[in-house]
């Protein structure tokens, strides 16, 4: 269906691609894996969905007052890479996102499956890793499942990592002892609906982005810090879209809110957002609709940083 113009009223998304040297403020990329998917599904097909759901929206805050993100954010897309798939495919992916991340300050990769964690979260140097996801990824093997333990066998800090919306029924004791065993802090569903989307950002915002247990500077406190986003954590009601998502996961409103707090500390440099099948979606297309809004939310939290950083108020872009 055509969408309908106003002048007035500008959409989000068609953004200029990154080049000239320019510094950029967000970079998306397309990271379209599938192929060792757990689940069949139809995730290569989902960045361009996710495109074209962005200009149903408008880039606009509402304040008060209203802020255009358009006009003060440098937001650049880079297209797709074309096949993530694989070792070879992983390589490239990898590099793209260094190069990007070299020249913005955060890299926004359009999944695929959650396969492609491992690679943008080791291109993009992150030291932290935060998961909105009801699975472990703990998994042996190279898959969908996998991301995390192949993090840590590469040799990141598993105490380092913070696992947010963990779900009964949709994981193993195995791979829960596994967790435990890494030292990873999970912090299930229940707990998050227990204390709340503040005090749960705030630790993992200090957990995953701690310096070295001894206490002294490294390099890892000056590495940032990658988030996924696996929609499935929502419940399936909104996200019939991901093959893995249950009855009772988070509300869209709570992934949305989780998404903007969380990439709103400058320490995030990178996100991805995974295991949405456009293929499967509802009539109504509202899995990658919601996906669409993580972009935008994304995007905000990099407003909000941005503001902090320059002592500038939403009312000084009035």
């Amino acid at each position: 269906m055509a969408l309908s113009h106003d002048p007035l009223w500008p959409r989000a998304g068609g953004w200029p691609a990154p080049g000239g040297g320019d510094r950029w403020d967000a970079v998306l990329l397309g990271a379209p894996a599938w192929r060792t998917s757990l689940s069949p599904t139809g995730a290569h097909a989902t960045p361009a969905a996710i495109r074209d759901a962005l200009r149903r929206y408008s880039p606009t805050l509402m304040g008060p007052p209203p802020v255009d993100l358009a006009e003060v954010l440098r937001i650049a897309d880079a297209g797709d890479v074309a096949e993530p798939d694989g070792p070879d495919g992983e390589a490239e992916l990898r590099a793209h996102v260094g190069a990007l991340s070299a020249a913005s300050d955060l890299v926004i990769a359009l999944g695929g499956d959650n396969s492609i964690t491992y690679a943008v979260a080791q291109g993009a140097d992150a030291a932290g890793l935060i998961t909105l996801d009801a699975h472990f990824d703990l998994r042996d093997g190279a898959s969908n499942g996998s991301p995390v333990r192949r993090l840590v066998e590469d040799g990141f800090d598993p105490r380092r990592f913070v696992q947010i919306g963990i779900a009964d029924f949709a994981n193993s004791a195995a791979y829960a002892r596994r967790a435990v065993d890494l030292g990873i802090r999970v912090i299930t569903l229940d707990e998050l609906r227990r204390r709340g989307i503040d005090d749960v950002v705030a630790e993992a915002h200090k957990v995953s982005g701690a310096g070295d247990p001894g206490g002294t500077a490294s390099r890892d406190v000056r590495r940032g810090i990658h988030l996924d986003i696996d929609v499935d954590v929502c419940d399936r009601a909104v996200a019939p879209g991901c093959p893995a998502s249950v009855p009772g996961g988070l509300a869209a409103w709570e992934l949305r809110a989780l998404v903007r707090a969380l990439s709103a500390d400058g320490r995030v440099r990178s996100a991805d957002i995974v295991e949405v099948d456009a293929t499967a979606d509802a009539p109504d297309g509202r899995t990658v609709r919601l996906a669409a809004l993580c972009v935008l939310d994304l995007l905000a939290g990099a407003y909000a940083r941005y503001a902090r950083q320059t002592g500038q108020t939403r009312q000084e872009y009035a």
